[in-house]
């Protein structure tokens, strides 16, 4: 049986993972889980170096073929470019120690994916990982579709990374 303390705590502790976001499913807590997929690759070159030349939006047209096709173009606090599927506004979570790349994507039509993407250190190298999640309606082709672009793009990245120091 618990405790009137220990309940209070409960409640208290659980009312503050609620406000905060915590627990839940996605940044605003809540809601219904989709399919996840995590696409990495290894790159023989420091967390530093990769996470430094990834987090600039305006190195995305040279390897992230599947959101710029185009420069990048720093508009507020966003970044616009012209994705292969119409213009976008990218939103980035702000430079930190930690390798997180988070980036929110807003399409046209006014929808906003959050895109979760992080490097981390592997061995003397770095792995970068990027999670797909299925976006509600997303037809198992298209899943794969997208998670074999993000693959690609990520080929791409390594292949820069490890054939140019900078």
């Amino acid at each position: 049986m618990q405790t009137a303390v220990a309940k209070r705590l409960r409640i208290v502790v659980i009312g503050a993972m609620t406000f905060l976001g915590l627990g839940g499913c996605g940044r605003n807590g809540g809601g219904k889980m989709h399919d996840v997929e995590h696409v990495s690759v290894s790159i023989n070159r420091p967390l530093a170096d990769v996470y430094g030349f990834a987090s600039d939006p305006r190195n995305l047209v040279r390897w992230a073929a599947g959101l710029a096709g185009s420069e990048v173009k720093k508009d507020g606090d966003d970044w616009v470019a012209d994705a292969p599927f119409g213009k976008v506004r990218v939103k980035f979570a702000p430079p930190n120690p930690y390798g997180v790349m988070d980036h929110d994507v807003r399409l046209e039509s006014g929808v906003t994916v959050h895109n979760p993407m992080r490097v981390v250190p592997h061995g003397e190298g770095s792995e970068f990982i990027f999670t797909v999640i299925r976006q509600p309606g997303t037809s198992d082709e298209k899943f794969a579709t997208d998670k074999a672009a993000v693959a690609k793009d990520l080929r791409t990245l390594k292949d820069l990374l490890e054939r140019n120091p900078r």
